[in-house]
């Protein structure tokens, strides 16, 4: 594998989630593989889980780790192809990508979108350039339209806690105070939609996704329809596809409680993290016993050393 930016990318879903669980229970097993090995994770938006899952995830495999926030730490990068570069911009993202490839064996690359301008965003410019320049395997941290480490760690984190062969997923939109991109939702009904899951997405109307990567969902606008049944809650904010990155008020009931919960199959609820309490979710559902956010996060590491350790075998 040199390149994981979304499920597209992974030959076998299964294989790869197994693969993740086995990690679990023996992380430093292949250890060899990142031996004289340099894993860059380069960020341009801030991160707690996902920067740490990954450098623990390289650790394991016996990697040197590097960080660098390149919107604190480097230049101002430029990424129009043909630029007078007489402005605020010092380097131009041909050079930079290119000196990271020659530093590191694979980089990770995580950039958010704008929010303004639904083409630019969804042309995954900045993304798109790292691997079209830096010449070694790259994995999306997270982009503009998805977030694959996240969506693997959930589906391992299903696998692992269902208790009937085809649980039925929820994916239910939540309150917030500001627009989000829709790269989290994005990305994890795109692998529902590969994964062996009953999965259903729930919305008020107006955060309609984009159709690519809702494709074979069922999507209602009644929560309490959806959540009939159900064994696994995903909640998540998310701003509208069109318009673009906009949220509209006046769904505040959409916070998922324990009131609500009752109307599920005591269903375990998911979120990426971070979570507004008491807005997105509730003290009583986040302190309670069906939540496994915390169980979540943990399986980050063992995605990302997954992913990593497919990389490797393809380097030896």
């Amino acid at each position: 594998m040199k390149l994981f930016s979304s499920v597209h990318d992974v030959t076998d879903i299964n294989e790869l989630v197994a693969d993740a669980l086995r990690l679990k229970h023996a992380p430093h097993e292949h250890k060899h593989l990142g031996k004289n090995k340099t894993l860059g994770l380069i960020f341009l938006n801030p991160s707690l889980r996902t920067r740490m899952s990954t450098q623990i995830a390289g650790a394991n495999l016996g990697m040197q780790v590097m960080v660098l926030n390149i919107d604190k730490e480097g230049w101002a990068l430029e990424l129009q192809d043909g630029a007078v570069m007489n402005g605020t911009t010092v380097e131009h993202i041909r050079e930079a990508a290119a000196v990271l490839g020659e530093y590191c064996d694979i980089i990770g690359v995580r950039s958010f979108p704008g929010l303004k301008n639904r083409e630019e965003d969804y042309s995954e410019a900045i993304f798109n350039k790292f691997v079209k320049y830096c010449g070694v395997p790259v994995v999306s941290l997270e982009s503009a339209t998805r977030h694959p480490l996240q969506s693997l760690a959930d589906l391992v984190t299903i696998e692992e806690l269902k208790t009937r062969d085809r649980p039925k997923v929820l994916l239910t939109w939540a309150p917030h105070i500001k627009p989000l991109p829709q790269a989290v939702p994005n990305s994890f009904a795109e692998w529902m939609c590969k994964a062996d899951v009953d999965f259903t997405i729930a919305h008020p109307k107006g955060y309609e996704l984009n159709t690519e990567f809702t494709n074979g969902a069922k999507i209602t606008h009644n929560q309490d329809e959806a959540l009939a049944g159900a064994d696994f809650i995903y909640v998540k904010n998310w701003s509208a596809y069109e318009p673009y990155g906009q949220v509209f008020g006046g769904n505040e009931d959409w916070m998922l409680t324990n009131q609500k919960l009752q109307q599920t199959n005591n269903a375990k609820v998911m979120h990426c993290l971070p979570v507004r309490r008491n807005l997105e979710l509730s003290d009583e559902i986040l302190d309670g016993p069906n939540s496994v956010v915390i169980h979540e996060a943990g399986n980050r590491v063992w995605a990302a050393q997954a992913v990593l350790k497919l990389m490797l075998e393809e380097l030896e």
